[in-house]
C-alpha cells in the first residue's frame, strides 16, 4: 500500500465476494486524460512516498497541458519485466555478476532479485537450418540445442537462483505473442504487505515490440536490457510526462485488404507525422470495430514509426479476447469490475484531450508493401513491380544479369525472391492473416501452382496454437506441399536467423553481385540484418509472402502477371486464389477455440524432453566456466568503489566512426552471422570453435569478448572516415599514417594509448531493436560520447545507462555542415558540473586540426545540447552507468 495517500484514493473493490486494495482514479479529475496517462496516474497514486513520487507529481500529471513540451520527469514502477533470450542472457549476465559484486562491496548477494515478476521466452535462437521439408521443425530444434545448451543450462540456473524469475523454454513461441495470449494480466492482482492489491498491467521488455501488448490495453513499450535489469530491482523507470498523440480510426477495411496493410499504412502516417517520445493511443467510435489480433498487430509496429506506445482501451473486445485466449472467469470479472470502476473502460461518448490528432479511414487502406529496406517505406501492391525497378540501380549496375547456378536448371537475376518467410509476432499472432495464407495456399495447390525452386520458404508461427488452428482448418498440407513448412516458434527470418541459403544459390549471388530479395511477414528489414546473401528485404502480409513465392520475383505486377496456368493451361491470377474475408472468418470461427489455448499453456514453462534434461548449476552465485565461448562475467563492476569517482571534461578524443542517418542497432550491435574473418570470428577460432558453431551474436550476447568484437561489424555499415568500405573497418590514428583497421583493433590501440573515443552520427541515431549490447558495445570499445542530430529514445537512455553522453548538433547542423570530416581531436568541456549537481543544457565541442587533416583546416567550435534528459538519468551518468547506481543503492 501507497505510504502516503495524499488524495484518500486508497479504497477496497469487492468482486465476486473477492476484496481489493485499489487506489481510485476518481479522487482526482482525470476525466479526460488519455487511456495511457489514467494508468500513469494510478501508478503514482499507488506508490506515492512523499520522496521520490509526490503530491506535485500527482497533480502535474492531473494538470497535464497536452500541448506543452515535456518537462516533467516522473518515476513509472512497471508491474513486471519481459524479456526474449538474445537481451535476457546478458540480463541474467549482469545480476548474476551482481550478486559477485554486492558481495565483494560488503552486501549481500541475495539481495539481487527481481522485486517485480520477471518471464524470460526462449525464442531468438532458432535457426532456420533446414527448410521446405516435414522434419525441418525436429532438425531446427536438435540443432538449437546443440548450440545453446550452454546458454540454456545457464538460464535454467537463473530460474531457481532468482525469485519470481520464470523462464519459457524453446520451441514455445514468440515472446509477444506468449505475453498477449498467456503471461498478459491486464489487471494485476498481487498480495502487497499482506493485502491483495489490484492495478493495471504494465510492463517493460527487453525487446522493442513489448508494445504488442499494448493492443490488450497494457501500457507497456522496449526498454534496453540495462534499464530493464534496473527495472526487476526495483527501480522505476524515469520518465518525463509525455505528448499523447490521438489516432482515430474510422470506417471498415476494405475487401482484399490485410491487417498487414493497415499497418503499413499507420507506421507510414506516424513516421511522417513525427510521434518519436511520444504516447500514440487510438480512440473513437471505430475502436470498437478493430479485432484484437489487428490492434495487437498495429501495437507491435509501435518502433517502426517511433512512437513509445501505440495503445488501445480495453472493453468487450478485450474481454473476448481474454476469454478466447483461456483466461478464467475469475480474471476476465477482475478486468472488467476494476477498469469500469476506474474509468478505464472504453467509453466513446468521452473524447480525450490529445497534444496532437490524426485520423485513419481505414476503408482508404490499400494492399501495400515496405522496403526494400526501412519498414515506414510503403508501396501501394500495384505500384510494387516499378517501385522495385525504380530502385534497383542504387543495388545493382544492371537491371538484369541473369546467371546460371551450379547443378540447377533455373537461372537467378537481381530481383529474385531468394527467402519468402512467414515468420515474426507481427502477423504470426494474427489469425485473420495466418488463415488468409492458409486458403491462399489451398487455392493455389488446387491450380496446380508451385512455389519457384530458387525461393528459401519457411513458416515459424508465434504459437503452437497457429499449428493447431492450422491442422484443424486441414490447410497444413496445402502450406507444406508449397515449402512452406513448420521450421520452428520463434522470431526467425525477423531477427536474421533465416539459416543459410544452398551453396550454389549464395555461390551465384556473390560470385556475380546480384540483388536479390526477401519478403517477410515481420517488422524489420534493414540492411545487412535478414541474410547476408540477400540486399534488399521487404515486408508483406503472409499471403503476400506465398504470392512472392509464387511469383519467384520482386519484378512482377500482380495485376497483370500470371503466377502460373492451371491444369487446363488457363493462366492463374493472384485475384483467382485469394481468399475472400468472408471465407477467412468463417475459417476462424470453425477452427480456434478457446481450449486449444487452455491445452497448449497449461505446461508453458515445462518444456520437453530436451529442456528439461539439460543439467542445471545450483546455488546463489554462479560458477563461471573460463573456457566457456557463451557466458562469461561481464566487467562492468570490476575496481568498483563504494562511491563513484567525479566525472571529467573528455580531452584529446579521436573520432571512432563518422556515421549517416538512420544508423539502426542492427549496425551498431549486429544480431546476424559472425564472419570468419572478423574480430569476432577469429576470437572464436582461436578458442577452438569450428566455422559451423559460431552461431550467431545474438546467440553470444552473454560473453562480451564477442560483443565488444561484433560492435560496428554489420557488413553494410558504411563508415565515412573511409571512402567506399563497408563493415568494422576504421582508420587509426594511434598510427602516422592513420591506416584502414577493423573498428576493435583500433579501439584496443586507442584504450592502450590513453585516448578517449567518440562517434560522430547523423539523424535517428540508434534506431530499431532496443539492444543493449549497442550500447555496452560502444561504452566497452572506449566510447565516451556520441554525437548525432538525433538519437532514437531506447539508444540515447542504453548509452547513459552505460556512462556515455548522448550529445546533439545544433539544431540545423550536422557534421558536414560544421565542416567536420573525423580527422580532427575533440575536446568537450561542460561535464564536470554534473559533479556539482546541474546538468548543463549545452557542452561546449572543440574539434581541432590533427596531423591526419587537411593543411589549413580550421578549428571548429559549437554548443552541443546534452541529451540527459533528466535527474535520474544524470545521477546514472555520474555513477558510470544504471547498474552501478542501483548496486551502490542496495549496498547503501
Amino acid at each position: 500500500m501507497s505510504k502516503v495517500n495524499s488524495f484518500g484514493s486508497s479504497d477496497l473493490l469487492n468482486v465476486n465476494g473477492k476484496s481489493y486494495r485499489i487506489f481510485r482514479l476518481n479522487s482526482v479529475d482525470a476525466k479526460t486524460l488519455p487511456y495511457s496517462l489514467k494508468i500513469l496516474l494510478e501508478n503514482l497514486l499507488r506508490t506515492e512516498d512523499g520522496a521520490n513520487i509526490t503530491a506535485d507529481h500527482i497533480n502535474a500529471l492531473v494538470n497535464w497541458d497536452a500541448a506543452a513540451e515535456p518537462d516533467v520527469e516522473i518515476q513509472f514502477t512497471p508491474a513486471r519485466v519481459i524479456m526474449q533470450d538474445f537481451t535476457g542472457v546478458p540480463c541474467v549476465v549482469d545480476l548474476a555478476t551482481m550478486r559477485e559484486a554486492v558481495a565483494e562491496l560488503g552486501g549481500d548477494p541475495n539481495k539481487i532479485n527481481p522485486l517485480a515478476p520477471a518471464e524470460l521466452v526462449i525464442d531468438h535462437s532458432v535457426q532456420i537450418d533446414v527448410a521446405g521439408s516435414p522434419d525441418a521443425f525436429e532438425k531446427n530444434v536438435d540443432l538449437e540445442y546443440q548450440r545453446n545448451s550452454e546458454r540454456y543450462q545457464f538460464l535454467r540456473w537463473g530460474q531457481t537462483a532468482f525469485d519470481d524469475f520464470k523462464v519459457v523454454p524453446p520451441g514455445t513461441g514468440i515472446v509477444h505473442q506468449v505475453n498477449i495470449e498467456y503471461l498478459a494480466r491486464t489487471v494485476m492482482a498481487r498480495e502487497v504487505n499482506g493485502e491483495l492489491q489490484a492495478y493495471p498491467d504494465s510492463c517493460v521488455g527487453t525487446d522493442s515490440h513489448t508494445t504488442m501488448v499494448n493492443g490488450l490495453g497494457v501500457l507497456g513499450w522496449g526498454v534496453g536490457g540495462i534499464e530493464a535489469e534496473a527495472a526487476m530491482l526495483g527501480q522505476p523507470v524515469s520518465m518525463l510526462i509525455p505528448k499523447v498523440v490521438g489516432f482515430k480510426l474510422t470506417g471498415q477495411i476494405a475487401t482484399g485488404v490485410t491487417a498487414t496493410d493497415v499497418v503499413l499504412t499507420i507506421t507510414e502516417m506516424l513516421r511522417k507525422h513525427g510521434v518519436v517520445g511520444k504516447f500514440v493511443e487510438f480512440y473513437g467510435a471505430g475502436v470498437t470495430s478493430v479485432p484484437l489480433a489487428n490492434r495487437a498487430t498495429i501495437g507491435n509496429m509501435s518502433p517502426e514509426f517511433g512512437s513509445t506506445v501505440a495503445i488501445f482501451p480495453i472493453d468487450e473486445v478485450t474481454i473476448d479476447y481474454l476469454r478466447t485466449t483461456g483466461r478464467s472467469q475469475e480474471q476476465l470479472d477482475l478486468v472488467e469490475a476494476y477498469t469500469k470502476a476506474q474509468g478505464l473502460w472504453h467509453d466513446p461518448s468521452i473524447e480525450p484531450r490529445y497534444s496532437e490528432y490524426l485520423e485513419l479511414d481505414l476503408s482508404t487502406v490499400v494492399p501495400s508493401i515496405a522496403g526494400p529496406k526501412r519498414p515506414q517505406d510503403r508501396i501501394v501492391l500495384s505500384e510494387s513491380k516499378s517501385a522495385f525497378q525504380k530502385v534497383l540501380p542504387t543495388y545493382s549496375a544492371s537491371a538484369s544479369k541473369p546467371t546460371a547456378v551450379r547443378g540447377q536448371e533455373f537461372a537467378l537475376d537481381n530481383g529474385h525472391v531468394a527467402i519468402a518467410s512467414i515468420t515474426s509476432c507481427t502477423n504470426t499472432s494474427n489469425p485473420s492473416v495466418m488463415l488468409a495464407a492458409g486458403l491462399l495456399a489451398r487455392k493455389a495447390v488446387a491450380k496446380g501452382l508451385k512455389a519457384k525452386p530458387w525461393v528459401k520458404t519457411s513458416l515459424a508461427p508465434g504459437s503452437k496454437v497457429v499449428t493447431d488452428y492450422y491442422e484443424k482448418a486441414g490447410l497444413t498440407a496445402d502450406l507444406d506441399a508449397l515449402g512452406f513448412n513448420l521450421v520452428g516458434y520463434g522470431c526467425a527470418t525477423c531477427i536474421g536467423n533465416s539459416g543459410p541459403l544452398s551453396d550454389e544459390i549464395s555461390e551465384a549471388i556473390n560470385n556475380n553481385d546480384l540483388a536479390v530479395t526477401a519478403v517477410l511477414s515481420g517488422n524489420r528489414n534493414f540492411e545487412g540484418r535478414i541474410s547476408p546473401d540477400v540486399k534488399m528485404n521487404y515486408l508483406a502480409s503472409p499471403p503476400l509472402v506465398i504470392a512472392y513465392a509464387l511469383a519467384g520475383t520482386m519484378d512482377f505486377d500482380f495485376e497483370t502477371e500470371a503466377l502460373g496456368a492451371d491444369s487446363s493451361g488457363n493462366p492463374v491470377f493472384l485475384k483467382d486464389i485469394w481468399p475472400s474475408a468472408e471465407e477467412v472468418q468463417q475459417t476462424i470461427d470453425q477452427s480456434i477455440s478457446s481450449d486449444m489455448f487452455k491445452t497448449r499453456y497449461a505446461g508453458v514453462f515445462d518444456g520437453d524432453n530436451r529442456w528439461q534434461q539439460l543439467p542445471t548449476p545450483k546455488g546463489a552465485v554462479f560458477e563461471w566456466d573460463e573456457k566457456s565461448t557463451y557466458v562469461r562475467k561481464a566487467p562492468y563492476f570490476d575496481g568498483m568503489q563504494k562511491t563513484p569517482e567525479p566525472v571529467r571534461d573528455i580531452t584529446g578524443a579521436r573520432v571512432l566512426a563518422k556515421l549517416g542517418d538512420s544508423v539502426t542497432t542492427d549496425h551498431i550491435s549486429p544480431a546476424g552471422s559472425i564472419k570468419a574473418d572478423s574480430p569476432a570470428g577469429q576470437y572464436l577460432t582461436g578458442n577452438g570453435i569450428s566455422r559451423a558453431d559460431f552461431n550467431s551474436y545474438g546467440s553470444r550476447r552473454g560473453n562480451h569478448e564477442v560483443m565488444i568484437r561484433g560492435t560496428f561489424a554489420n557488413i553494410r555499415l558504411k563508415n565515412q572516415l573511409l571512402d567506399g568500405v563497408e563493415g568494422g573497418y576504421t582508420r587509426d590514428f594511434t598510427q602516422a599514417d592513420g591506416p584502414q583497421s577493423f573498428i576493435y583493433d583500433a579501439s584496443r590501440n586507442y584504450i592502450a594509448a590513453g585516448t578517449d573515443l567518440v562517434i560522430l552520427g547523423g539523424k535517428e541515431y540508434g534506431s530499431g531493436s532496443s539492444r543493449d549490447w549497442a550500447a555496452k558495445g560502444t561504452r566497452l570499445l572506449g566510447v565516451k560520447a556520441v554525437i548525432a542530430e538525433s538519437f532514437e529514445r531506447i539508444h540515447r537512455s542504453n548509452l547513459i545507462g552505460m556512462g556515455v553522453l548522448p550529445l546533439q548538433f545544433p539544431v540545423g547542423e550536422n557534421a558536414e555542415s560544421l565542416g567536420l570530416d573525423g580527422t580532427e581531436i575533440f575536446e568537450i568541456e561542460g561535464v564536470t558540473e554534473l559533479n556539482e549537481g546541474r546538468t548543463p543544457k549545452t557542452l561546449k565541442v572543440t574539434a581541432k586540426p590533427s596531423a591526419h587533416s587537411k593543411e589549413g583546416k580550421p578549428v571548429i567550435v559549437f554548443d552541443a545540447p546534452l541529451r540527459i534528459d533528466t535527474p535520474g538519468e544524470a545521477d546514472y551518468y555520474r555513477n558510470g552507468g544504471i547498474l552501478q547506481y542501483v548496486l551502490r543503492s542496495l549496498v547503501a
